[in-house]
């Protein structure tokens, strides 16, 4: 089969309109916010060049800034511990069930509904039993006092019931590319390694967790990223608080850029962010480029 030749000049031409677009959304907004992080600026009046100033004061003296990255930081760890989880989910439900669609739409539910919704709906879930929430009153009728908390307004707990919040979310996401990737691969490979002995967890070993390596670091980038970047859900539920406790640094940013009118402050918060989700990327592909060579 002989393969289309093209000019350079004609794949040029096709491809600068979607190159200047993608520039001009992407690549100037970041030039433009990392200019504004060296404003001393409300977003409104007049600006004062500071040059670095926002930044070192935002690495020296912030008290919230580094919290917040840490609350961030496991927000996405947290996030990829489910990745394995919906992989192992994926192959059971291809293996055992045989009209999987219904239940990983099912479990996809969550994800199209709006997160105002959901932030009210666990909010009701995590309220004190006398207010009607479900968790605490089912302590209680278990006899585990003890072990009812306000869930969303004590500093030592509210981090970790997001946390579920948006594991329970996205569960159905992930699931769905890990079982989507699964049944791409073609059923002639397992009869192939069926033929040779190769049957259940030793097929998945040996075929199916090798096939999926690429399915599953998409996963992986979309969940640490989109967890980096985590804002609506949390601003819903807590707020950020209790006194900061589960501020991360969308949050932050936005409490400097508009409520605290510190519009240049919160751009060189942005920059920061910006960075993370640079480097995270960086490093996971790194990561996963050693993997499948292993297993390639």
């Amino acid at each position: 089969m002989n393969a289309l030749k093209v000019p350079a000049r004609t794949i040029a031409v096709f491809v600068l309109p979607c190159l200047l677009i993608y520039v001009s959304l992407v690549f100037i907004p970041i030039a433009v916010n990392l200019y504004n992080g060296t404003l001393d600026w409300n977003g409104i009046g007049a600006k004062k060049f500071v040059g670095m100033d926002n930044f070192v004061e935002l690495f020296t003296k912030d008290k919230v800034f580094w919290p917040a990255i840490r609350h961030t930081l496991l927000f996405s760890v947290f996030s990829m511990l489910e990745i394995p989880f919906c992989l192992g989910l994926a192959i059971l439900l291809n293996r055992f069930i045989k009209k999987p669609n219904f239940l990983v739409s099912s479990y996809f539910v969550p994800v199209i509904l709006s997160v105002v919704i959901i932030g009210q709906l666990w909010k009701t879930i995590y309220n004190p039993a006398s207010l009607g929430g479900m968790i605490n009153q089912t302590l209680d009728s278990l006899g585990l006092h003890s072990w009812t908390h306000n869930w969303l307004s004590d500093p030592d707990f509210a981090m970790y019931a997001l946390y579920f919040v948006a594991l329970w979310q996205y569960l159905g996401y992930h699931l769905l590319i890990q079982f989507t990737g699964i049944q791409n691969i073609p059923s002639e490979i397992y009869e192939a390694a069926k033929i040779d002995g190769a049957d259940g967890f030793k097929a998945d070993r040996y075929i199916t967790f090798p096939l999926v390596v690429p399915i599953f670091k998409i996963s992986i980038i979309l969940s640490f990223i989109g967890s980096l970047q985590s804002f609506d859900m949390i601003m819903v539920m807590t707020g950020g608080g209790p006194a900061h406790a589960t501020d991360v640094i969308a949050t932050h940013m936005y409490n400097m850029s508009f409520l605290s009118m510190r519009y240049g402050y919160g751009s060189a918060i942005a920059t920061v962010l910006v960075l993370v989700c640079l480097i995270a990327t960086v490093v996971i592909n790194l990561l996963f480029r050693g993997i499948e060579k292993k297993v390639s």
